[in-house]
C-alpha cells in the first residue's frame, strides 16, 4: 500500500475555475472536494444532504432568506439540509467542502450545475 498526504495547495494549482467543485478524496460515502469562489452564486438549497463549508482562504458569505453568516480562513460551517442559500465572496475564496458523493454544487440542474464527480 502506498501512504501520501494530500497536499491542498498544489491541488488548489491545478485549476482556475470558479464555482465547480474538483473532488480531492473520498472517505465512506463522503466526498471532500476543493472549489474556489468569487462574486454571487444562485440562490438554492439541498434537499437530501447537510454540507459543510470550510474555507481554507479568503472569505466566504452565505445569506439565508433570514439571515447571513461569514465564513473567514480557518472557519467551518454546517449548513442543515433544506435551508435556501446564496453563497457569495467579495475576493476569490478557496473552500473544502465535505458532503455526498453525487451532490451538485447548485441542488438542481441549471446553467451553473457543474460537472460532478471531476477529480483532481
Amino acid at each position: 500500500m502506498h501512504y501520501q498526504a494530500i497536499n491542498l495547495n498544489e491541488k488548489l494549482s491545478k485549476f482556475n475555475n470558479l464555482w465547480s467543485p474538483k473532488v480531492i478524496g473520498e472517505m465512506n460515502n463522503y466526498q471532500f472536494k476543493l472549489i474556489k469562489i468569487a462574486g454571487d452564486f444562485e440562490w438554492h438549497s439541498h434537499q437530501d444532504t447537510d454540507k459543510v463549508f470550510i474555507t481554507l482562504e479568503g472569505e466566504m458569505i452565505i445569506d439565508f432568506r433570514d439571515g447571513q453568516v461569514k465564513i473567514s480562513k480557518g472557519e467551518m460551517f454546517i449548513l442543515p439540509k433544506g435551508i435556501e442559500m446564496k453563497p457569495s465572496s467579495e475576493k476569490e475564496c478557496h473552500i473544502m467542502l465535505v458532503e455526498p458523493r453525487s451532490v451538485n454544487n447548485d441542488g438542481t440542474e441549471s446553467e451553473l450545475t457543474a460537472a460532478n464527480d471531476t477529480w483532481i
